[in-house]
């Protein structure tokens, strides 16, 4: 048997703040956060909802699409950077909510790699037949540590969720192979100050990013056999449009075949990927049986990636 992803779901706040709201509070255009990011719109949370409210609703809907109650569950991996508390866990939080008696529960800190890396942790849990449905959570409200003063960053940062549960699928299916890795000498380069905002060096990250989200799809391709066009579907991490865009060449996969939800969500972290894997799936993007990569890179400096075959 495999290991590989037998639910989705994703849940993003209602509330919308686009370019031009933007351009009455900082010094900014539309046309320039869009030729830059691909930026048209972000989910902001109200100041009420926190990241466990986000994750619960993600994850109801992930266990409503796997047909699995909660008490099924093993294990409830979160990965956020956000957390309502310290301590308390959000995977403790939503383990409650969620009724999931029997789970496991704890918070995976990854930055915007943070979902990937809950997916590989869980599917190690599954493969050695320890848990046998585990769901991983993506959520972020990056808007309480946006610095709205300043341009450069509070333009790219929206909130949301997206949830998987993982459990065991058929012969050849799920997940092929994986790629994990950290840069701890690029911390300074995005990271939380001591004022609780998000500090990035734009340049320096762009830079770091088209390096390595390209190289980490060709690693995960490589170590299982396939060459790149065998792959009928891209997922990465929406940070920006040209970071994406340089995955997507290097793969040389056309553009109707990478997720792209970035217009709509902007930069919303570990929630990124599962959100817009969640998207595709509901608008038949992917099918059963295609190869999808799955990648992405956050502070730390972290990334990560997936091959997958689709299907049960």
């Amino acid at each position: 048997m495999g290991v590989g992803i037998i639910g989705t779901g994703h849940y993003a706040p209602d509330n919308i703040v686009t370019n031009k709201d933007l351009e009455k509070i900082v010094d900014t255009t539309d046309e320039w956060i869009r030729s830059r990011t691909g930026i048209e719109e972000r989910r902001i949370a109200k100041d009420d909802e926190d990241s466990s409210d986000m994750a619960y609703k993600a994850a109801k809907r992930a266990l409503e699409d796997a047909s699995i109650k909660a008490e099924d569950l093993d294990m409830i991996l979160v990965a956020t950077v956000t957390p309502d508390t310290p301590f308390p866990s959000v995977a403790c939080m939503i383990q409650e909510k969620l009724g999931a008696t029997n789970a496991a529960a704890m918070d995976v800190a990854a930055a915007c790699a943070g979902f990937m890396y809950g997916m590989i942790t869980a599917q190690q849990f599954i493969e050695t037949k320890a848990y046998k449905h585990i769901l991983v959570v993506g959520v972020d409200k990056l808007s309480k540590i946006t610095d709205w003063t300043d341009r450069n960053t509070c333009v790219l940062l929206g909130d949301g969720a997206g949830a998987v549960v993982l459990g065991e699928v058929s012969e050849g299916k799920g997940i092929l192979s994986f790629e994990l890795g950290a840069d701890g000498s690029g911390g300074e380069e995005l990271y939380q100050s001591k004022e609780d905002h998000l500090v990035m060096n734009g340049r320096e990250v762009f830079k770091f990013a088209v390096r390595q989200m390209p190289q980490s799809c060709m690693n995960v391709i490589e170590k299982v056999g396939l060459q790149k066009e065998d792959v009928d579907y891209l997922v990465p991490h929406q940070a920006n449009i040209r970071i994406m865009e340089a995955a997507r060449n290097r793969l040389d996969i056309p553009e109707e075949r990478m997720a792209k939800t970035i217009q709509h969500y902007g930069n919303n972290s570990s929630a990124s990927i599962p959100i817009a894997l969640s998207e595709s799936l509901q608008n038949g993007k992917i099918n059963d049986g295609d190869v999808v990569v799955l990648v992405g890179f956050g502070g730390g400096l972290t990334w990560g990636a997936v091959a997958l075959r689709w299907g049960k």
